[in-house]
């Protein structure tokens, strides 16, 4: 049989882990005035179960991927946050992987000792303006996200965490200084045209001599160019070459640059939407 005085703590803990994914830490409830004697016999009732040192589960040992997460966090001490796939999951722009582990990034003078289940990362970057709050949870913002993810994650991860970013309206988040490869320009114009209601079109079609970045229907091309691969005279020489090339071979030709599918996708969809329907 519990205290009244234990019943009344167990509520207020309660409480608090509904606001927190299931999860509470030593020092919350040391603010509520248990000490480790409390704490032994709770756990020992079974109404707190250990997750990590310091980390607990209330009421039941099963917790969501949320409060998985969350006592992730709360494992790696101060200033820990949610990073790399684990992140990007949160911003819902991959799906969780069971096998993969919970990125945690903290400061480069934090960080506990190793957890089973954490892949613990040190910065001496990570700032309060890479970290922001998404459920209750510290995690670092999407810019951030997918600077780190090329570390840890696979090719194909990284290009669809891009494209789902773009879905969502982070158009700016990719980082300063990244040239999409040819990869991730498909999956870019994937995402803008499904946004769009746009038809989806064939790629790396070959045609004569060259190769079509975009085939929309049978005869409009889309290229896709940024000034560091066509920033020079030759190159220059070379596209309008291309141009008229296929231009005789009935095509007709329309360039865009990956800068303007990431920062003016709505431009970019109008103007699509507007040439094919003139060539319909």
């Amino acid at each position: 049989m519990w205290a009244k005085l234990d019943i009344a703590a167990m509520r207020l803990v309660s409480e608090a882990a509904a606001e927190r994914h299931g999860v509470v830490t030593t020092d919350l409830l040391r603010a509520f005035g248990l000490g480790s004697t409390a704490v032994s016999r709770w756990v020992a009732a079974g109404f707190l179960h250990r997750v990590y040192r310091g980390v607990y589960a209330v009421g039941h040992p099963t917790l969501s991927l949320e409060g998985r997460w969350l006592a992730a966090v709360y494992a790696c001490g101060r200033g820990a946050v949610l990073s790399h796939l684990a992140a990007a999951c949160l911003w819902g722009f991959l799906k969780w992987d069971e096998d993969w582990p919970i990125d945690i990034t903290v400061p480069t003078a934090n960080g506990r000792l190793r957890r089973e289940g954490i892949r613990l990362h040190r910065s001496r970057t990570l700032s309060v303006r890479d970290v922001t709050e998404r459920s209750g949870i510290p995690i670092t913002i999407p810019r951030r996200i997918l600077e780190d993810l090329p570390r840890v994650a696979q090719p194909r991860d990284f290009r669809q965490a891009c494209r789902q970013a773009e879905i969502k309206g982070w158009r700016g988040a990719l980082p300063e200084g990244h040239v999409p490869n040819r990869s991730d320009l498909e999956l870019l114009m994937y995402a803008l045209c499904e946004k769009h209601g746009l038809p989806i079109p064939k790629t790396r079609v070959r045609i004569g001599a060259y190769e079509a970045d975009f085939l929309f229907g049978e005869r409009i091309i889309i290229e896709t160019d940024g000034w560091e691969t066509h920033g020079t005279r030759q190159a220059f020489e070379d596209d309008r070459e291309r141009e008229i090339e296929l231009a005789l071979l009935g095509y007709e030709v329309h360039r865009i640059t990956w800068r303007q599918i990431l920062n003016r996708p709505a431009w970019v969809a109008a103007s699509l939407r507007t040439i094919l329907q003139r060539t319909d």
